[in-house]
Parts: structure tokens; sequence; C-alpha cells
């Protein structure tokens, strides 16, 4: 019989709990979803970006990811592998005073995420326009490997992403 993977079951237990927050709670606009396989290199990904309802200037997506070796070590139970999906949270939002602006996001995800979390920002702008802002990319990057096992953890994750985007629609 078919058993799902990892990936398979997450997947399924973010799409819900995104959705319950949007069309239930009222809580989020999803503003895009995106369920990838990337046949090149065998791997698997669910994308899905979100704002704050009333908060359209700040932008979080969650990327969960199963690479063929996740998938392969989980579905041939091969010795020694840690079967499991990588998460990644992405916040997209414009600064104007960039020394300030980034350091402040800084402090405030690492308040929310305490030492779990490899933080990164990238700024950008379109070239040949002033750049009185910046696009910034906030990337936030988790140690460690997800699986059915923390489950339970989906709704307080998410909790966590709703007051990441609270807070950094303040800064």
């Amino acid at each position: 019989m078919y058993d799902p993977t990892h990936f398979e079951n997450l997947k399924v237990a973010f799409e819900n709990r995104i959705y319950d927050l949007d069309n239930i709670d009222g809580l989020i606009a999803i503003v895009d979803r995106a369920d990838r396989t990337n046949h090149a290199v065998l791997s698997r990904e669910l994308s899905m970006k979100f704002t704050l309802i009333g908060l359209p200037e700040v932008m979080a997506e969650v990327v969960l990811a199963a690479s063929l070796e996740d998938l392969a070590g989980e579905i041939l139970e091969i010795p020694d592998a840690i079967p499991g999906c990588s998460l990644e949270l992405q916040f997209f939002k414009r600064v104007h005073d960039v020394s300030v602006q980034c350091e402040q996001i800084r402090e405030a995800l690492y308040a929310v995420w305490e030492n779990d979390i490899e933080l990164t920002q990238t700024l950008s702008f379109k070239y040949g326009e002033e750049a009185s802002s910046y696009l910034n990319r906030i990337k936030v990057k988790f140690n460690t490997k997800i699986s059915e096992d923390n489950m339970r953890e989906v709704v307080p994750f998410l909790d966590h992403v709703l007051k990441s985007l609270e807070l950094l629609n303040e800064i």
C-alpha cells in the first residue's frame, strides 16, 4: 500500500492551515501558491505567499521542500538516512532607511524565532530609477529538518509567522 511521504503529509497540513487562516479566520490573504516537482533533480517544493488582511506592504512566503536524498531515504528506508523536509520562510518588505530598518528587522525576527534561524536580508532596487526605497528579501532558514513528528508544530509555527508579519509591518 502507498504510504505518503513526510513532504506530502506536511504539505497538506500547511495548505490546510494557511487556507483556514485565509477563508475561515480572515486573518490573511493568499497571493500566490506553487506546488513544484523539479524533474531535473527529482525534488518537491510547496510555496505559499500571503499578507495580513489590510496590510499588503509586507508579504510572507512559506517554503516546504524535500530533496531527492530526503525522499529516497524515506521511501527506500535507507539505514542512517534522516528523512524529512527543509522549511524556509521569506518576507518581502520595502525599506527606506537601510541601516536603521534592517537592524530593527533583525532584532524583531530574532525576538520571535530566537536562535533557531539563519537570517539573511538582501536589498534590491530597479536599475535606472532613483533608489528612494529598497525591496528587502528577508530569508529565515531553519537549521533542522521537519517530519511528520512535527505535525503539531504547524499551527504554532504559522502563529509565529503572523506575529512576524505584524512586527515587520510596524517597522
